[in-house]
């Protein structure tokens, strides 16, 4: 299916008007498209062309600053410092000793942290964003859930992520993966903003086919994005080849069965022609049996998948066990034997605080203990 990339499509041209009401006095430029960009530009009456020369500094050029954009004209620049651009401020980077993963802490305006990683492989740089300040989805195994949700990001503060990492480390990132900490279907919106303005032209237009969204499978958001005309990659958060042990490890799940969202999930590719992910964490003795394997082969048959196996990362707030390397090994031979396309997640920064939250969380709490 051939690639579709348009600067505004689907739900998200028909929100732009609501969006212009919502920021009109008090805009986030980094969070604009082009054209609400240029409404904003002659609305403080500066000529159309200027938008397209800011749009350039804030998506291509990654600038962070008024002061950066040289070509400019004062009278703009002096009235663009009353409307701040949103720049994240580098709080912690910690770099894997093993494959040079870095994980890095970011400081938001109004004092929130939240963490990205950068992974470097043969086929290019990837970067994990974060979608949410915390998450309230409450999976066991995730540090991210453990403090709730405080709030969600503005498109420029996801977007930034990318732009700081890609500032500091001289290097171009050419995936992009929306699987940190949050659920982003929980910031539908914001989401979609985040994903025309990366893929589109004007800024460093990544290509959709190199975009991931996870999900823990929040049903009638996968319907909508369907509707959206994107040729991203959905990624579902499965965990367990049943309703019971997915409950046991996330509570969403309640919410909506294992047929629902599979359901959502054989849409999604019907509509889009996009193949699934499913994610599985594998914790020793609650979901790496022979019979999870055999039961999750029969769930997942006939969908357009492929399973990626993730030994699940301890956190000492939860008494969740990796499964050992022979067990992974054995569940992945299983699936393979009902013929699932599958592969076990290279584990990268094993060595540093490499789970979604935990370094946020450590931060967090060496914060409180200083109070």
């Amino acid at each position: 299916m051939a690639e579709k990339q348009t600067s505004n499509s689907g739900q998200f041209n028909r929100r732009i008007v609501e969006d212009r009401r919502k920021t009109a006095d008090h805009p986030d430029i980094k969070s604009m498209t082009l054209e609400e960009l240029t409404e904003w530009v002659t609305g403080i009456g500066e000529k159309p062309f200027r938008a397209k020369q800011l749009y350039s500094w804030l998506h291509e050029h990654l600038a962070g600053a008024w002061e950066e954009m040289t070509n400019l004209p004062k009278s703009l620049r002096e009235s663009g410092k009353a409307h701040p651009i949103v720049c994240l401020e580098k709080v912690d980077e910690q770099i894997s000793a093993i494959d040079g993963t870095r994980k890095y802490l970011f400081r938001l305006e109004d004092g929130n942290v939240i963490e990205s990683v950068l992974m470097r492989y043969k086929h290019g740089n990837s970067v994990c964003i974060s979608s949410q300040v915390g998450c309230r989805m409450g999976c066991r195994f995730c540090a991210s859930a453990l403090g709730g949700l405080t709030r969600s990001l503005r498109a420029s503060e996801m977007l930034d992520q990318i732009y700081r990492i890609q500032s500091i480390t001289g290097e171009r990132v050419s995936n992009v993966v929306v699987m940190g900490t949050g659920e982003p279907l929980d910031n539908y919106d914001n989401l979609l903003r985040f994903i025309h303005i990366l893929t589109g032209e004007g800024g460093l237009h990544i290509s959709q086919r190199n975009l991931t969204v996870s999900t823990c499978g929040l049903a009638e958001r996968i319907y909508d994005l369907a509707k959206e005309n994107l040729q991203i990659t959905l990624a579902l958060s499965l965990h367990a080849p049943n309703d019971v042990k997915r409950r046991e490890l996330m509570p969403i799940a309640n919410r909506y069965s294992m047929d629902e969202v599979l359901e959502a999930c054989r849409h999604y590719f019907i509509e889009t022609g996009r193949r699934i992910t499913f994610e599985y964490s594998l914790v020793a003795g609650v979901n790496d049996s022979d019979e999870d394997a055999e039961e999750l082969s029969s769930r997942i048959k006939g969908i357009n998948c492929h399973v990626n196996l993730i030994p699940v990362n301890p956190i000492k707030e939860r008494s969740y066990v990796r499964s050992t390397r022979q067990a992974v090994v054995n569940f992945k031979n299983k699936l393979e034997k009902y013929g699932i396309n599958v592969t076990i997640r290279r584990e990268m920064g094993s060595d540093i605080d490499g789970a979604c939250g935990q370094l946020r969380k450590s931060y967090i709490d060496k914060k409180e203990s200083e109070i």
